[in-house]
């Protein structure tokens, strides 16, 4: 006989194929346990009985698996997140990227906007203001609605202020968004270079000669090959010189990609693509 586990794992699995048939996401290459974790968090909500019971409303209910998309995915991000990597960017990349008349950067899995808007706040500190274009991209509608507002809580603007001084602000970081009520509101200028769009990585072809790829704590989800095929994805995006950041516990060591590539600072995740 078979055990509950084991009854539950295939009952995720084809949960899965069916939301990939259905809506055309496919976690199916996702870490297993993370996502299992995500998964049964999500459906201690909901109140269903188990995934098979779920698993026939959400097929026939959009709204209900936009609520188990923002389950599994990685919503929670901050502005200025990994300070030193930040200050690497300003101090290592951006003289590089002035060297280009116009700089395209991908943004991948973006969740809120937070770290596209530090790249923003950034790169209009470096003069480059109008000569940049941020591509921002998530598969989730919701979180990249809350993206283009441009909105957060007050209360974490401490957090992201003190972040952004470490990263090397040269300006108050105030001087970026309105306050109203308990709610930060960011500037119009910081939006107006900023396209944020769905995008898939897992199914969508990758967007053309960027100079700079951001995919920061994302692969840490994915299986082997599945990094694989977003790494080679990025690889197809950047332009020869071009940069691909990464989390700070994810790297390039032993992945397909990595003889083309070489880490500018030790630490950083930050590879430079070498030319042909």
């Amino acid at each position: 006989m078979m055990k509950t586990s084991d009854i539950e794992n295939i009952e995720i699995s084809l949960l899965l194929e069916g939301i990939f048939d259905v809506y055309g996401y496919d976690f199916r290459e996702y870490a297993e346990a993370s996502l299992k974790r995500r998964l049964t968090q999500w459906l201690h909500k909901t109140g269903f009985a188990g995934f098979s019971e779920a698993q026939a409303v959400v097929l026939r209910d959009r709204e209900l698996f936009s609520d188990l998309l923002d389950g599994i995915t990685v919503n929670v991000s901050e502005m200025f997140r990994d300070p030193q990597f930040f200050k690497a960017i300003r101090e290592v990349v951006v003289p590089h990227l002035k060297t280009y008349p116009f700089i395209k950067i991908w943004v991948a899995g973006c969740a809120a906007g937070e770290e596209a808007y530090s790249l923003a706040i950034l790169l209009c500190e470096e003069g480059l203001d109008g000569h940049y274009r941020i591509y921002a991209t998530d598969i989730n509608e919701r979180v990249l609605q809350q993206a283009k507002e441009g909105v957060y809580p007050l209360e974490r603007m401490r957090q992201f202020t003190h972040s952004y001084q470490t990263a090397g602000g040269k300006r108050d970081f105030a001087d970026y968004y309105t306050a109203r009520y308990d709610r930060a509101i960011l500037s119009q200028k910081l939006k107006n270079n900023i396209v944020f769009a769905s995008h898939n990585l897992t199914v969508d072809a990758g967007l053309g000669e960027m100079q700079t790829v951001l995919c920061r704590n994302l692969l840490i989800y994915f299986r082997p090959a599945l990094k694989e095929r977003v790494l080679t994805l990025f690889d197809g995006s950047l332009s020869n010189g071009g940069f691909l950041c990464l989390g700070m516990k994810e790297t390039l060591s032993g992945r397909c990609i990595s003889g083309g590539y070489k880490e500018l600072a030790r630490g950083t995740r930050i590879y430079r693509k070498q030319y042909a």
